[in-house]
């Protein structure tokens, strides 16, 4: 069963920054793609970036390229996301999310979730 537990959500002023985890167990080779997405109230949930376990390769949402880095250690299971020059439109709750290979920004390729952590960013 995967199991998916993010971390490291607060409170920050703008152009503050923040690191989340997402530390993941009971994954297989099918879980390939590990991708953080954010859902702010009243809007639907957004894509952030995703990374490939094998490849390392990334992908970004145009709102956050070039402030937030994602990253997946090596021989394990944790993923980061590193979010530098924090902005009140970067508030949410983040999720971390588990799909397979074809999983891209889209949240309906993914089919793990992760409960959330809540970002806050004040003008």
């Amino acid at each position: 069963q995967v199991q998916l537990v993010e971390s490291g959500g607060g409170y920050v002023q703008t152009g503050g920054s923040l690191g989340l985890a997402c530390f993941a167990s009971g994954l297989t080779v099918s879980n390939t793609i590990m991708g953080w997405f954010r859902q702010a109230p009243g809007k639907e949930r957004e894509f952030v970036a995703r990374v490939n376990r094998i490849t390392y390769s990334t992908s970004y949402a145009d709102s956050v390229k070039g402030r937030f880095t994602i990253s997946a250690e090596i021989g394990k299971t944790t993923v980061s996301l590193q979010m530098d020059s924090l902005k009140p439109e970067d508030t949410a709750v983040y999720y971390c999310a588990a799909g397979p290979l074809i999983a891209g920004s889209s949240s309906e390729e993914y089919d793990h979730w992760g409960q959330g952590t809540q970002v806050t960013v004040s003008s």
